[in-house]
C-alpha cells in the first residue's frame, strides 16, 4: 500500500509520480512482468528518470514507441534480454558459430512461474545467429509430421525454439549446431540469480551516459 515499508525496510509507493516526487530518481530498475512494464517505464521516461530494463515480453511496436519517446524527452533507456556475463558472451559465440553450421536448435529452460515463452534471451540469441549468417539456417530435408502439436517448437529462420518450464531452474540456455559428422552445443548454466547482479549494477552506472533512446543488450557496455 501506498506509504507502507516493505522488506527491508524499503518505502512502497502507489506510482511512479509519487516515488518520484518521493526520491527524485535519475535511475530505475525494472524487474517486473510486463503488464506492469507497459504502465511504468513510459511514466519513468515521462519524469526524466533512466530505466535499465530486465523484464521481458513487450512487443516490437511497444518498444519502438518507448524508444521514441525517449528520443523526444531527451532520456536514455537500457534493455538486456539477460544480465548474466556468461550468457552475453553465449549469444556472441552462438553467432560466431551461426556463420559455420547449417542447422541449429535453442533450448531455453527457466523455473515454472515464467510467463512469456520463449525467453527474450533466446529470442535474440536467434536474431543475432540470423543476422550473422545474413539468412535462413537450413531446414529438415523431410516432410515432417509432428504427432504432438508444436513438438518441435516455435522456428524462426529455421532455428526450432524449445522452451523448458519447471522446478529446479533458474535461466539455462543450450545452443545446438549441426554439420557432416559432427555437433557443437554451447551451453549457460544460472546456479542463482546472483549472477544477473554484476550486470544489473553495470548497467545502472552507465545508462546515464548513453545516447537517448533505447539501447539493447549488455554487451554494448562491456
Amino acid at each position: 500500500l501506498p506509504g507502507s515499508v516493505g522488506e527491508g525496510g524499503l518505502p512502497l509507493f502507489g506510482s511512479v509520480a509519487e516515488a518520484v516526487a518521493a526520491v527524485a530518481p535519475q535511475v530505475a530498475i525494472d524487474f517486473t512482468v510486463a503488464a506492469a512494464a507497459r504502465a511504468n517505464l513510459p511514466a519513468l521516461v515521462e519524469h526524466g528518470v533512466a530505466p535499465v530494463i530486465g523484464t521481458t515480453g513487450l512487443t516490437e511496436e511497444e518498444l519502438d514507441r518507448l524508444d521514441q519517446q525517449a528520443k523526444e524527452r531527451g532520456v536514455p533507456l537500457f534493455m538486456a534480454p539477460n544480465f548474466a556475463i556468461g550468457a552475453v558472451l553465449l549469444m556472441r559465440f552462438a553467432a560466431e558459430a551461426a556463420r559455420l553450421f547449417d542447422y541449429a536448435e535453442v533450448i531455453e529452460y527457466h523455473h515454472e512461474n515464467k510467463r512469456d515463452a520463449p525467453s527474450g534471451t533466446a529470442l535474440k540469441t536467434v536474431e543475432r545467429m540470423l543476422a550473422a549468417r545474413g539468412g535462413k539456417f537450413h531446414d529438415t530435408p523431410v516432410d515432417e509430421h509432428e504427432l504432438l502439436e508444436r513438438s518441435r517448437g516455435g522456428a524462426d529462420g529455421f532455428v526450432h525454439v524449445h522452451s523448458v518450464r519447471m522446478p529446479g531452474f533458474v535461466a539455462d540456455q543450450d545452443v545446438l549446431f549441426g554439420g557432416p559428422g559432427e555437433t557443437l552445443r554451447l551451453s549457460h548454466r544460472s546456479i542463482d540469480r546472483s549472477c544477473f547482479m554484476p550486470g544489473v549494477v553495470l548497467a545502472a552506472k552507465r545508462v546515464l551516459g548513453l545516447e537517448p533512446g533505447l539501447t539493447v543488450g549488455l554487451d554494448s557496455l562491456l
